[in-house]
Parts: structure tokens; C-alpha cells; sequence
């Protein structure tokens, strides 16, 4: 499909019409969503007459929101940012991208503004705080910039910073924030046929054919992967569910939904930006949860291991915004009741090991199935009991087995003679 595209542009650039190319970003400003746009914009070069970007995002990650705006202003293809439908909202970040578009517009019952920066916690920094005043002055200056290269209001998008700031669409049109408020995209390439650009060239959109480029299921995908939230949750799962499987002979839930899980959160994990120290202390915390369950110290490793988690949970994740931020909410809950699940059934399991050894003629002679292979040891199921179990011979999973003796825990088997 791609490779169709160059030729139906040269196709249209031949006709004397280039199409414009309709983007959507409705999800917060991450590395996957900063991927799409500068992606998009790359493929516009030479084959589309505008690029029009649907824009509704309560913010995100600077970084991602600063490549993205520096891809804005380094187009050759005019760009139109276009906050739509009504509801929707330019918070944050968002603010930045709407003011370094070449033409910027909203619908009526949208908004924008609230750049204020935050800190990792996620709440707004004190004013006494010198790295808190390098940050705010840092993105004032920034935002302000931007405004007196694109001719708006550089006053305003200083205040959005300083003071948090929002105006709706009327005001931000009145206040000189945007050039065209318009209800819906036919009503924008209505109002944009015609407009003259800073740089002084005119738009013509009348007649021009539109080309939607959504983004694709790997972008959608690590958009979704990029809520620190979603990510925490999964790591925890897929470590918890791999342990789980450890503790159970054979291959089965605990191995498919904790390798997916890990999977999708190492995918998450790229995209966001990390503190190795955090996973650290996370994995540490695990490990002392699992020395605890088979050298029991009443309980003090398991504490010790809760605290490593929490602390290695806050500290996981390098972002400031608040939309992209771990809550306190999703570590206590998920640290609970992960932690509770594998003490329940871990404690269940050991027990059930502990449990005074029968006497040596009580097992032998009956007979069982082999639950792995047993080369020379594995596990084996007799009387409906998982035992670990060594064979006097190579023996499959699935064989029938019979007990021949026992050596403390381990049983000794055999495949059962022929009738």
C-alpha cells in the first residue's frame, strides 16, 4: 500500500493537484504519537499540498512534544493543527503543537492553554523552587518563541505557562491565539481555500482531493503501551506469572498470560522513558518476596521486598507530565494484590511439600502418570498429588509410572511391567 502512494502522487502532481493529507492525534504526546506526526510529515514532502492534524490530547512527554513541534516548523508542506471535534481540548503540550502550526484552528467548545510544567508527582512545582523556576522559564520562553515566529499572541502563551492559562475557541480567536474557528473538517477546508500564509503563499483547497493517513496498529498500539499505568500493571503480572509457573510443575497459565504480559510491557518500556534503578529495586523486591516463601524469616524479606517494589514503583518511570504519570493509586492496588495472590499460593504450595513424609510403603506399588519427562527427574502425579520423582529409566511425559520406592520428598518410579 505504501508503495502506491509515490505513484498516485506523481499521478496528481501531473493533474497539477497534490491531496491533503488528514492526520489524528487523540491520545496523549508520546514517543509513538511523535513517531506518527514526524513520519507523516516526511511522507508529505512532494505529496501533499497541506497536512491538516486533528489534534484533541491533554498533554504528554516534553520530549516527544519538542521533536514534534521542531517537525511543525521544518515542513515544507503548510501545516494546519485543527482542535476538533467540539469537546475536544490542546492542554499542556498540546498548546505548543496548535501555536507552531502554520495555520492554527479550533471548533467551537474546545480549548487550550494550561502549559504550566509539573514535577514527577505530577502537581505544580513551588514558585520557591529554583529547578521549578528554571522549568517554567524555560518552557515560557519556548512557547513564546513559537508564538512571535507564527505572528500570534507571544503575551498569552507566555501567561499559558506562567499562570496556566486557557482560552476557548472564541477567545483564542479574539485574543489572536488562532487565525479560523470552523465546526467540522468540511468547514475548515471551506474557510482555509484561499488563506494567505505569513510566508505569503495562498491555500487552495476547493476541489483538492483528501487522503486520510490513520495511524498504524504498531503506532496504535505503543500509543496505548505508553500509560506508565498500563505498562507497571503488566510488568508486575507477567513477573508474577512466570514465578507462579515456577512454583507449578508443567507449562500452563501462569507461563501464557506472564510471557504475554512481560512482552507487552518490555514493548511499553521502549516507548517510555525509564529509570534503571527502578527496575532494580522492582525485581529485588520480587526476590526477597521469593527467598521469604522457601527460607521463612516471619515475614521480613516479604517486608522488605513490598518496600523495594513501592519504592523501585515511584521511581520506575522518568516523566514530568501529569497526564503520563504513575498514580499512587495503581502501585498500592496492584503491589496488594499481586503480592497477597503469590503469598496465598506460594504458602499453599510449600505446605502442601511440608507435610510429614508418609511411610515408605505407602506409596510404592501404586501407580501414577508422568506429568513431564523425567530425564532422569521431573514431577509425577499420583493419587491426585504432584511428587517430585526420578526414574530408573528415560520416561516421558504422559507414561504411565509405578512407584518403586522413595528417597525423603522424591519418589522413585518406573514404567510398570507388562501384564
Amino acid at each position: 500500500m505504501k508503495s502506491l502512494l509515490p505513484l498516485a502522487a506523481l499521478a496528481l502532481a501531473a493533474a497539477g493537484q497534490l491531496p491533503i493529507l488528514t492526520l489524528e492525534i487523540d491520545d496523549s504526546i508520546n514517543p509513538a504519537t511523535k513517531d506518527y506526526l514526524v513520519r507523516s510529515l516526511e511522507l508529505a514532502q512532494g505529496e501533499a499540498s497541506l497536512v491538516i492534524l486533528r489534534l484533541d490530547t491533554p498533554g504528554g512527554l516534553d520530549s516527544s512534544m519538542q521533536d514534534m513541534v521542531e517537525a511543525i516548523l521544518a515542513s515544507q508542506v503548510p501545516v494546519v493543527v485543527w482542535v476538533g471535534p467540539p469537546g475536544a481540548r490542546a492542554a499542556s503540550a498540546g498548546t505548543f503543537l496548535l501555536l507552531a502550526a502554520d495555520v492554527a484552528a479550533m471548533a467551537p467548545g474546545t480549548s487550550v492553554g494550561a502549559a504550566h510544567p509539573v514535577v514527577l508527582t505530577g502537581e505544580t512545582p513551588p514558585e520557591d523552587d529554583p529547578l521549578a523556576e528554571k522549568m517554567v522559564n524555560d518552557a515560557a520562553s519556548r512557547l513564546r518563541a513559537i508564538a512571535e515566529l507564527r505572528g500570534r499572541n507571544p503575551d498569552w502563551a507566555e501567561q499559558a505557562v506562567r499562570q496556566s492559562a486557557t482560552a476557548t475557541a472564541s477567545e483564542a480567536l479574539e485574543l489572536g491565539i488562532i487565525d479560523l474557528v470552523a465546526a467540522s473538517l468540511p468547514e475548515l477546508l471551506e474557510k482555509l481555500d484561499g488563506f494567505t500564509l505569513a510566508d505569503g503563499r495562498v491555500l487552495s483547497t476547493r476541489g483538492v482531493p483528501v487522503q486520510e493517513r490513520p495511524m498504524s496498529f504498531r503506532e496504535r498500539l505503543l500509543s496505548y503501551l505508553a500509560n506508565p499505568n498500563l505498562v507497571y500493571i503488566l510488568l508486575l503480572v507477567g513477573i508474577y506469572g512466570l514465578i507462579y509457573e515456577f512454583f507449578s510443575p508443567g507449562i500452563g497459565l501462569g507461563f501464557a498470560l506472564g510471557g504475554v504480559s512481560l512482552l507487552l510491557a518490555l514493548l511499553g518500556l521502549q516507548v517510555l522513558p525509564i529509570n534503571l534503578v527502578g527496575i532494580g529495586l522492582i525485581l529485588f523486591g520480587v526476590l526477597l518476596m521469593v527467598l521469604d516463601a522457601f527460607t521463612p524469616t516471619n515475614g521480613i524479606l516479604t517486608t522488605g521486598g513490598v518496600i523495594s517494589l513501592v519504592v523501585g514503583s515511584f521511581s520506575l518511570f522518568e516523566v514530568r507530565s501529569p497526564v503520563l504519570r504513575l498514580s499512587w493509586v495503581t502501585v498500592v492496588a496492584t503491589v496488594g494484590t499481586l503480592t497477597l495472590l503469590f503469598l496465598f499460593v506460594a504458602s499453599k504450595g510449600l505446605l502442601a511439600q511440608r507435610h510429614p513424609v508418609r511411610p515408605q510403603t505407602s506409596l510404592v506399588g501404586l501407580r501414577g502418570v508422568a506429568k513431564t519427562d523425567l530425564a532422569p527427574e521431573g514431577w509425577v502425579l499420583v493419587r491426585g498429588e504432584y511428587w517430585r520423582a526420578r526414574g530408573e529409566e528415560e520416561i516421558r511425559a504422559g507414561e504411565e509410572i509405578e512407584v518403586v520406592g522413595e528417597q525423603g520428598r522424591r519418589l522413585v518410579v518406573r514404567r510398570p511391567p507388562a501384564a
